[in-house]
This record gives structure tokens, sequence and C-alpha cells, in this order.
């Protein structure tokens, strides 16, 4: 029992994050990404891509609700927007803008 007792911490440490693969287009198609979104478990979190181009965009998010998050967007060719996303816990999809253009996203 008393090995039980001190695994909890080690698991509980485990468990502050998770690291999902993330992928997603404008909605013109002009350009796709790829990149990661990593949760915490006080309801935060980053989401890095990186662009067909080359651009790197990377985003702190919050949780609104139990299954829906938000966030920003900066990126390094100067565009910024917006996202919002719906979560399963380990799969969801997300919309958002660039600058102009809107784009879509799964992650997952």
């Amino acid at each position: 029992m008393k090995r039980f007792f001190l695994l909890l911490p080690a698991l509980a440490l485990g468990a502050c994050s998770m690291t999902l693969p993330v992928s997603g287009q404008l909605q013109d198609g002009t350009e796709t990404f790829t990149g990661k979104a990593t949760g915490h478990l006080d309801g935060g979190g980053i989401l890095t891509v990186t662009t067909s181009t080359g651009v790197t965009c990377r985003g702190r998010f919050v949780y609104v609700t139990s299954r829906e998050g938000e966030g920003t967007f900066q990126c390094s060719d100067g565009r910024s927007g917006p996202f919002r996303f719906v979560s399963s816990g380990t799969h969801g999809t997300g919309q958002g803008t660039l600058g102009r253009e809107h784009f879509t996203f799964t992650f997952g």
C-alpha cells in the first residue's frame, strides 16, 4: 500500500499536460499547416504550427467550458488572429482567422 501512495505524485506530474498533433489549412487551400497542441491541467495551453510556406504561428489558448477553448495566434510573418475549438479530450476541430484569411484545423 505504501508503494501505491509513492506512485501517486509521479502519476499526477506525468498527467499535467497532453500534447496532440495538429493539421489544418486556410479556407482557400493555398496554405496548409502542421504542428502540435499542448494542453495543461489548469485549462490553458499552447498551439504551435508551421505552414507550408515556412511561417511559424504560436498561440496561447484557454478552455472557456469543459469542451470549448479559444486563443490568439501570432505568426512570424506578422499575421495574427483568434481561433476557437471544440474538444472531446483527445480529438477536436477548430477554426479561426489569420489576417483576413479563415482557416480550419483538427487535432488528436
